[in-house]
C-alpha cells in the first residue's frame, strides 16, 4: 500500500514511542501536517522557532527519549537553531525536521534555501536530507539511534517538501534498538581496589542517560561506602541534596570549600560528566591534561573519555550500566573518609542558606526559605541564564530526579519554554520557572502558549532592569563605564494578563507569598515580577562592592 512521505514520517515518529512535538507550522512540512491531523500525537503549536527546539530538548532531558521538533526551511531553522546548540552541549536526545525547498530547486538559492548538511554540522551529531520517501523509515530509525547513543545529542532531518508528498511503498517502520555499553569485570574491579585504598576519594555526578532507578541506585551505594558526592553544573536533580553524602553543586559560584576538597582529593570519580569548562571552574578545579588526582572517568561515549583529561581508568559505559555493576560491591565497615564526608555535608548546608537582607526592598534570601518550606519535593524549575539564577542554583535544595531543567551551555530564554514542556509532559506537578528580566524576553512569546495549552505554569521575573551577568563583568573590568547593558522593560504583571494569564508585582519581600498564593490559586499561567535593586547583583557582593572591587 503506497503512503505519502508525509504519512511515513509520523508512521515512523508513531512507531518509535513520539506522542508529541513542538513546531512552528510552514508551508514546507503541510504534508507532515496533514498526515498528524487526527493522529494521536500531540502537536505543541508554538510562537517562535527557538521555543520551539527548546520545548524538544527539555522532553529529551526529563524523558531520555529524544524531543522532537518541526519547523520551515530558511528562517524557521535559523531560529531553531540556538535550541539545537542547547541540546548538542548539554548531550540531549533530540530530532529536529526541517522542511526544505522541493528537490528540482535545490542549489539555486530558491526562496529561504539553505544547505543544511553544511550549516548544522556543528549543531549536530548528524544531519541528514531524505530524497526518497521510500527511506523515510530508515532514516528516522537512523536518527533515534544516533540521537540516543554514546553521548546523546541532537539529529536534523532535512524533508524537502515535494518529497513529503510523493506516495511510494516502504517497509514499516520499527522502533529504534538502544546501545549499550557496559563496564567489563576488569574494569570494576580495577575501580573497586582504587576506592578501597584511597584516603580522600570523591564522586562528581553529571552528564545525561541517567534515569530514576540509575539515581536511586548510586544513591544507595554512595550512602553503603559513605562516599562524598557533588553534582556538576546544573545536573543538581541528580543526588539528594539533604542526604548526609551530598558535598554541593560544582559549578559557577562553586563552595570555596568544596573547590579546595576537590583539588585535594586523591580519587576523584567523574560519573557521566564531562566535566567541562563550568563545573571545572574555567580548566582550574583539576590539572590539565594530566590531573593530580587519581582519576577515574565513566562516560558513555569514548571518544569524550581522555579528550580533556588523562583518565587513570577510563570505563566506556552509560550512568544507569555503571551503576548497575556497582551493587554487589562490599563496603569497609567503617570507610576512613566518613568523617570528612559528613564535614563536606555540613559545609554545604551552611552554604546553602541565603541572606536574608541585602540592598533594597525585596530580598530573594527569605523567598527562597518560603519556596523551600512550601513546594513539593517533585516541583520542577527551569531556567534560562544570569545572575539571578545564582538564588536557584545555590539555595533551592533538590530532592528528586527529573525536577531540574536548565541550560549547561548558558543560554539565555531557555526557562520559559522548557516550563512549558515540563508542565505538558507533568500537568499532575508544579513548574516554577526563574527568569531573568532580560532572558524571559528572549522567549517570553511561549507565555502565549502555556496560555493557549491551559498550562499552569508560575514565572518568577526577577526584573532588575540590566542584563545582570554582563553587567557585573562590566564593572568588574570597566569600572563605571556603563554601555550596552541597561534594559527598558514592559509591565510583566500586565503583559500576563494581556496575553490570558494571571498577573502579579512584587515591589517589597512581604508582597511575595500573597502574590505566589494568588498566582497558585488562579489555575492560569502566572507571571510575578520580582523587582530586585540592581545592586543585588549577587548574594554576597553589589555592583558597587565589584565596581570598587572592595
Amino acid at each position: 500500500m503506497k503512503k505519502s512521505g508525509g504519512e511515513l514520517i509520523v508512521e515512523a515518529l508513531k512507531a518509535n514511542g513520539v506522542t508529541r512535538l513542538s513546531c512552528v507550522p510552514g508551508e514546507s512540512f503541510l504534508a507532515v501536517l496533514d498526515a498528524l491531523h487526527g493522529s494521536d500525537i500531540e502537536v505543541v503549536v508554538c510562537r517562535q522557532e527557538g521555543g520551539a527546539a527548546m520545548m524538544a530538548d527539555c522532553w529529551g532531558r526529563l524523558t531520555g527519549e529524544p524531543g522532537i521538533c518541526m519547523v520551515t526551511r530558511g528562517p524557521g531553522a535559523t531560529n531553531a537553531s540556538a535550541g539545537l546548540h542547547i541540546a548538542r552541549q548539554d548531550s540531549i536526545p533530540m530530532i529536529l525536521f526541517i522542511g526544505q525547498v522541493q528537490r528540482d530547486a535545490r542549489e539555486r538559492e530558491a526562496f529561504q534555501e539553505v544547505e543544511f548538511r553544511r550549516a548544522l554540522t556543528e549543531y549536530a551529531k548528524w544531519v541528514g536530507e531524505i530524497d526518497d520517501a521510500a527511506r523515510i523509515p530508515e532514516f528516522v530509525t537512523r536518527a533515534f539511534a544516533i540521537a540516543t547513543s554514546g553521548r546523546p545529542g541532537p539529529v536534523v532531518l532535512s524533508l524537502p517538501e515535494d518529497m513529503l508528498r510523493d506516495e511510494v511503498e516502504a517497509p514499516r517502520a520499527r522502533a529504534y534498538s538502544r546501545v549499550a555499553a557496559y563496564p567489563g569485570r576488569r574494569q570494576i574491579d580495577d575501580f573497586y581496589m582504587r576506592l578501597l585504598k584511597a584516603e580522600r576519594p570523591l564522586v562528581i555526578l553529571g552528564g545525561t542517560r541517567w534515569d530514576a532507578d540509575a539515581v536511586a541506585d548510586f544513591r544507595a551505594f554512595a550512602e553503603r561506602f559513605k562516599l562524598p558526592v557533588g553534582c556538576s553544573f546544573r545536573r543538581q536533580m541528580l543526588f539528594d541534596h539533604l542526604h548526609p553524602s551530598y558535598a554541593g553543586d560544582v559549578g559557577i559560584g562553586i563552595n570555596p570549600a568544596l573547590a579546595k576538597e576537590i583539588k585535594e582529593s586523591d580519587l576523584l570519580i567523574l560519573l557521566g560528566s564531562r566535566m567541562s569548562e563550568m563545573p571545572s571552574s574555567g580548566y582550574t578545579l583539576i590539572d590539565i591534561p594530566y590531573p593530580a588526582q587519581q582519576l577515574v572517568h565513566i562516560y558513555p561515549d569514548p571518544s569524550e573519555l581522555g579528550r580533556i583529561y588523562r583518565p587513570d581508568l577510563a570505563i566506556a559505559a552509560s550512568p544507569q550500566d555503571f551503576v548497575d555493576a556497582l551493587a554487589d560491591l562490599e563496603a569497609p565497615a567503617e570507610p576512613r573518609w566518613a568523617e570528612r564526608t559528613e564535614r563536606m555535608h555540613q559545609s554545604y548546608l551552611a552554604w546553602s542558606k541565603p541572606p536574608q537582607t541585602g540592598p533594597g526592598n525585596v530580598h530573594m534570601g527569605p523567598i527562597m526559605d518560603w519556596i523551600e518550606g512550601n513546594t513539593r519535593a517533585d516541583t520542577i524549575f527551569t531556567n534560562g541564564a544570569g545572575n539571578y539564577a545564582t538564588w536557584l542554583h545555590r539555595f533551592h535544595r533538590f530532592r528528586q530526579f527529573n525536577t531540574q531543567a536548565a541550560p549547561t551551555s548558558g543560554s539565555m530564554g531557555y526557562g520559559l519554554p522548557a516550563a512549558v514542556a515540563a508542565k505538558a509532559l507533568f500537568p499532575e506537578r508544579e513548574v516554577i520557572c526563574f527568569a531573568g528580566d532580560g532572558c524571559f524576553m528572549m522567549h517570553g512569546q511561549e507565555f502565549a502558549t502555556a496560555v493557549r495549552y491551559n498550562l499552569p505554569i508560575i514565572v518568577l521575573v526577577i526584573n532588575n532592569g540590566i542584563y545582570g551577568t554582563i553587567r557585573m563583568h562590566q564593572e568588574r573590568e570597566y569600572p563605571g563605564r556603563v554601555s550596552g547593558t541597561d534594559l527598558t522593560n514592559p509591565d510583566f504583571a500586565a503583559l500576563a494578563r494581556a496575553y490570558g494569564g494571571h498577573g502579579e508585582t512584587v515591589e517589597a519581600t512581604a508582597d511575595f507569598v500573597p502574590a505566589f498564593e494568588r498566582a497558585r490559586a488562579s489555575g492560569k499561567p502566572a507571571i510575578i515580577e520580582i523587582k530586585l535593586d540592581p545592586e543585588a547583583i549577587t548574594p554576597a557582593r553589589t555592583l558597587t562592592q565589584i565596581r570598587t572591587k572592595s
